[in-house]
């Protein structure tokens, strides 16, 4: 069977058309990102901006003609964070379904969890009793994942994202030293009270999906241009992470646009996805993440209903 989904988040707007057979990804036929940043002004605010549904929309006409050209047998769209926190997501939601006849689910944050863990772990040996966490860095929102086996045992949603991090917290270009240590405790905080103490201590592995995983690796490996099949399954050290943290913090948006493995519309946001993901590796006292390519997406074209 083929299918098109669309993942409409917080910070950017994709599309996966793939081939499945039981329960498993056989090919990959097309996958597209576009940074449309639909939570922008959503935190302070609380409704999604005309300005971004617009920008969404003429993402979602191009999406529109590839899904087409397909020939898919089942399409969907899966709509997170920023969706769900505004007072008009509903609507946009509604709109969606109608405009381009993709039956639409708004994820509860708990149902973000277990779509991203069954993405991030599909390709996995389901009898590693490994416990394994997920980290799925939005722009609303950090999904936390752990489980073994292929099932999840624990899943929270926390409202520490990278769109929602900068706007609160960045505001000097290139930003100021108080303002990222008020951003890291802010991630600290947020993701700490969502944790219980027994599940720090459980996990083995960590896997990290998402935008600012993926650019992490690709920056680390000087990718130009970006090569998935070098991303997926690359290994950062949290060091590593730190040592790039500290370089993208102290250059200017117009000189993180021009960092090698880094594309220029998540220049914006990157500082804070990095920050996090730091938080997250220091929270759970690990040295090292692997960064995937599968993520939610995945996890949508494998559980969700057409």
């Amino acid at each position: 069977m083929r299918i098109a989904v669309v993942d409409i988040g917080t910070n950017s707007t994709r599309l996966l058309i793939a081939d499945i057979h039981g329960r498993r990804v056989t090919d990959e036929l097309e996958r597209r990102t576009t940074v449309t940043r639909l939570g922008a002004g959503v935190d302070a605010d609380g409704r999604l901006r005309q300005d971004a549904i617009e920008r969404v929309c003429a993402t979602l006409d191009e999406y529109q003609a590839a899904i087409e050209r397909s020939r898919v047998d089942r399409r969907l769209a899966a709509l997170t964070s920023a969706v769900r926190d505004a007072a008009n997501g509903s609507e946009f939601a509604t709109s969606v379904e109608q405009r381009y006849g993709l039956p639409a689910h708004v994820l509860a944050g708990d149902d973000e969890a277990q779509l991203t863990f069954l993405g991030a772990t599909s390709d996995r040996d389901p009898d590693d009793p490994t416990p394994t966490l997920v980290v799925d860095i939005g722009g609303g929102s950090t999904e936390l994942v752990i489980g073994a086996g292929g099932k999840a045992t624990f899943h929270v949603s926390t409202q520490a994202g990278v769109v929602r991090q900068t706007e609160r917290h960045i505001h000097a270009d290139p930003p100021a030293a108080a303002e990222l240590d008020e951003l890291a405790r802010d991630a600290r905080s947020t993701l700490a009270q969502a944790v219980l103490p027994q599940q720090l201590g459980a996990v083995g592995h960590a896997i990290a999906v998402a935008g600012t995983a993926t650019s992490l690796a690709a920056i680390a490996q000087d990718l130009e241009p970006y090569d998935p099949d070098k991303v997926e399954g690359y290994v950062l050290s949290k060091a590593r992470c730190e040592q790039i943290l500290a370089r993208l913090a102290a250059t200017t948006l117009e000189q993180r646009r021009q960092v090698p493995g880094l594309h220029p519309d998540r220049a914006p946001t990157i500082v804070a996805g990095v920050v996090i993901l730091i938080a997250v590796l220091s929270l759970f006292e690990l040295d090292r993440v692997e960064v995937s390519e599968h993520d939610i997406l995945r996890g949508a074209a494998l559980a969700l209903p057409p």
